[in-house]
């Protein structure tokens, strides 16, 4: 393989800017992630004086020590619903990647410190999504329950696709893939029923509260008075009802059983060890990314750029450079893992399409992984882009993205707009991840684009019926849509929506693709036992 060359002038003011542009970006999801640790932080002498650990605190001891826990959708329902300022972000869940007991697993933690770990509809979308990283990632997943249920106030909107999540766990354990969950506190109505599907359940004495009907309900529906601790306390589910598993004496004991439930499982021993890959770190300093891409949106860069500072030895091997030089293409290495790149260096042309179809192909036939690096406006148009095929060609790149097997992972890295979004595995691709830079803008077209747009169709119809276009509406319809779209574009608005599984530090990049890579290889060797139901406890 060649090894690239970079042409940037890391000591230019251009750079500098760039530099400082991004880091401004970067502190702005992070000082959310803060606000959110902040809020949560203001129940823990709540949490104490009830004998209880806040959620983070669990998930720390649940986690191997000095692992790496790769948080997901942190910041989904960002100012969504009913957060007003920030501080409600996350949709109620904790939830990331991690080790247990030497297993890479899938763990979510009910915020219960912030609104009670109740749960929105980003909150439900994000249960979701992560339920489709375990299930294609074949992920254990630990659960550290305690939520007050749904949001009430959107109740209408999570009551029927929350049976998904139902329906996924069952699935997931028919698949072959456990489910352990501990109850730290409320486990009521419908979401006694996250617990009740896990495959393990362990319950805290005095703390777990496990019901379909709560002691008020049950006094109105029936005129049973019940305390909670004998409608559902864990000793009830542990020596009468025989729902919980284990019994622990507190959340931290309960976490420990966790713990040795995942340890106790052979679930190592399913993958041979991997050889241990060799390779070379990339030539070019990760920090130069936050200046590779300019802070102005309108000028140009090379993606090459970006390549040569995530790939091992910085070595590429460009795939028809000399056919169209706005879609990249090309073999790389992370980590000794082989890589196929597909990015932007402008709009996609016919060309472009044709020449990313047959190189996903390539991809798909002989195993390769492919990386999506966003930043497109999307496909060309115009008279001559038509002749030439843009609709033909483009339709065979969407199929070839589509129906590719190989794990797919896309990072929104600039601007990907419209159809380009789709052509470049966005999140309505099913990128096996998705992760953006917090520069990024994704949407259906420019702002500016999509105001002139809007004038001009008002303008036709007022021609049309005989009026004298209105210049003064015309402005102001122009600079509300181009503000609109421009609002909704942001990585921020994005990341609330779960358009992506959640914005990065562009530093952090190569060392999220090398954890990636090899979930994703694990994943392949990995061989599950499956049923026709799942388990169940009779």
């Amino acid at each position: 393989m060649a090894i690239l060359t970079s042409e940037i002038a890391t000591h230019s003011e251009e750079f500098a800017n760039n530099c400082a542009a991004m880091q401004i970006a970067i502190d702005e999801f992070r000082s959310v992630e803060t606000k959110v640790l902040e809020k949560a932080e203001q129940a823990k002498e709540k949490f104490r004086k009830r004998g209880k650990l806040l959620p983070r605190e669990r998930l720390n001891l649940l986690l191997d020590g000095g692992s790496n826990f790769l948080e997901l959708c942190s910041l989904a329902g960002l100012k969504m619903h009913d957060d007003k300022d920030g501080s409600g972000a996350g949709g109620g869940i904790i939830a990331g990647i991690g080790y247990v007991a030497g297993a890479r697993c899938m763990i979510q933690v009910n915020n219960s410190a912030i609104k009670g770990g109740t749960i929105s509809p980003a909150g439900l979308d994000k249960t979701l999504r992560i339920q489709e990283i375990a299930r294609a990632n074949k992920l254990p997943i630990i659960t550290l329950a305690e939520s007050g249920g749904a949001n009430l106030q959107y109740a209408t909107d999570v009551f029927v696709p929350g049976a998904q999540a139902f329906a996924n766990q069952a699935r997931l354990s028919a698949a072959g893939i456990p489910q352990i969950t501990v109850v730290h506190g409320n486990a009521t109505a419908g979401g006694a029923y996250q617990p009740g599907l896990s495959d393990f359940i362990i319950a805290v004495r005095n703390k777990t509260k496990m019901f379909l009907a709560g002691p008020p309900l049950l006094k109105a529906a029936t005129g049973e008075i019940a305390t909670d601790e004998e409608l559902g306390g864990a000793e009830l589910h542990a020596y009468e009802a025989g729902t919980a598993d284990y019994l622990a004496e507190d959340d931290a004991d309960g976490v420990r059983i966790a713990r040795e439930v995942m340890a106790g499982l052979p679930w190592n021993d399913q993958v041979s060890p991997r050889t241990e890959k060799v390779y070379e770190e990339p030539l070019y300093n990760a920090d130069e990314l936050l200046g590779v891409v300019p802070c102005d949106s309108k000028k140009p860069y090379d993606v090459r750029e970006v390549v040569a500072r995530i790939a091992d030895g910085s070595e590429f091997q460009d795939f028809k450079p000399d056919f169209d030089i706005q879609t990249v293409c090309g073999f790389i290495k992370v980590a000794g893992h082989a890589v196929g790149i597909i990015g932007n260096n402008g709009p996609i042309t016919a060309k472009g399409a044709n020449k990313a179809a047959q190189f996903i192909q390539l991809c798909d036939q002989n195993q390769v992984s492919l990386l999506f690096l966003h930043n497109t406006t999307g496909f060309m148009v115009g008279t001559e882009s038509e002749k030439s095929g843009i609709i033909k060609h483009g339709s065979k790149m969407l199929q070839s993205v589509a129906n590719a097997r190989v794990p797919k992972i896309s990072i929104v890295i600039g601007g990907s707009y419209g159809a380009g979004n789709y052509a470049m595995c966005g999140r309505g691709l099913d990128p096996r991840f998705i992760f953006a830079w917090p520069n990024s803008k994704t949407a259906v077209m420019g702002g500016a684009q999509a105001g002139k747009v809007l004038r001009i169709v008002t303008e036709e119809k007022q021609l049309k019926m005989g009026q004298v276009p209105d210049e003064k509406m015309l402005d102001q319809i122009e600079q509300m849509t181009a503000a609109k779209l421009e609002a909704g574009s942001t990585a921020l608005f994005g990341t609330a929506r779960i358009w992506d599984d959640g914005l990065i530090d562009p530093r952090d990049t190569r060392k999220l693709l090398v954890m990636l890579l090899d979930m994703c290889d694990e994943e392949k060797h990995r061989c599950l036992q499956g049923n026709s139901f799942g388990v169940s406890r009779f």
